[in-house]
């Protein structure tokens, strides 16, 4: 094993243990190496931020955990599936994670791999907006996809990382989240994620496609634009982001190997009912010119079905759609 798996497996035993101690005799046994080894790893895992304490004859107690997004941190407890089971990079800051999980693509990294970061220097929305990544404040992560399927199909895969976003947030918090076709999701009507999907494609075949999630979890409103929220502005509580993660990555994993098995179909009731544009007259610019009309269904690729002021039907595949104030 190397240090990223030993720490994984260590802080995986601790969670099993609960406050108890646990002698560094049964860690060793039950982690497969030295007494020493063990010492070794504590102390590293010490240093970045863990506070285990040590006690003659009685052992270990991890007594709490740094509120960083580590890779072994998020890694511990994901036993199955793809999603960050793959290679995990972890940077204290990087310009745009997007931006590292391509060049690790290009270079051949697996699908599944992981780029996290506790900062973004040079963090993007869609359209090269900025995305505000205040350090230790949200979620910035990118995650390698090598989909076998069409072009067309790919702009789904927002809306499924979306929903799967929303089924997280509702494990950890009570507050309530919604979908804005395509890519963000709004609690009490400000953005609290954004999904950017990045791909490299051939005219008729997928190379490989970029997810990238930003959340905003632990950032004061002041770190954040106006029509932004966080998760500890909503709910008045600290939230332990690796967490998060770790609940993003395994409900995408599920969404993500069903949508690949039957395509968007599976994913499509769910992003009506989690829907706040259906039903609703919208405004989309974006497009050549912007067009309005009454947001009607999200069809089997994803698109949006707008009915226009003449009574037309289009299908819209990308576009910022503006909701009227309330």
């Amino acid at each position: 094993m190397n240090a990223f798996e030993i720490k994984k497996r260590i802080l995986e035993v601790f969670c099993e243990n609960g406050k108890n101690f646990i002698s560094g005799e049964k860690l060793s046994r039950l982690l497969g190496f030295s007494r020493a080894a063990v010492w070794k790893y504590v102390r590293e895992m010490r240093g970045e931020g863990f506070a285990i304490v040590a006690a003659p004859r009685r052992g270990y107690c991890l007594k709490s955990m740094p509120d960083k997004v580590l890779g072994y941190m998020v890694a511990a407890g994901l036993d199955e599936g793809t999603i960050g089971r793959g290679p995990i990079y972890y940077h204290e800051s990087t310009g745009s994670t997007n931006d590292r999980a391509y060049e690790l693509a290009e270079r051949g990294a697996p699908e599944g791999t992981l780029v996290i970061a506790e900062r973004q220097t040079h963090g993007r929305g869609r359209r090269g907006r900025k995305w505000i990544s205040p350090r230790e404040g949200g979620i910035y992560a990118s995650i390698v996809l090598r989909p076998a399927m069409e072009a067309d199909e790919i702009p789904a895969v927002t809306i499924v990382a979306a929903i799967s976003v929303i089924d997280a947030i509702k494990k950890m918090c009570t507050v309530k989240a919604g979908l804005k076709w395509p890519n963000d999701v709004l609690v009490s009507g400000k953005k609290i994620c954004g999904i950017l999907v990045e791909i490299k494609a051939e005219p008729d075949t997928v190379d490989f496609l970029i997810l990238g999630i930003g959340v905003n979890v632990n950032a004061d409103r002041g770190e954040l634009p106006a029509e932004a929220t966080s998760l500890k502005a909503e709910t008045n509580r600290h939230v332990n982001r690796a967490e998060l993660l770790r609940h993003i990555l395994r409900a995408f994993d599920r969404d993500y190997a069903l949508f690949t098995k039957k395509g968007f179909s599976a994913s499509r009731t769910r992003s009506r009912a989690l829907s706040l544009v259906l039903g609703k007259r919208v405004r989309i610019t974006g497009q050549r010119s912007p067009i309005e009309g009454t947001a009607q269904d999200i069809d089997a690729k994803g698109a949006l079905v707008l009915t226009t002021d003449n009574g037309t039907t289009r299908r819209i595949f990308s576009g910022d759609i503006i909701l009227p104030k309330i």
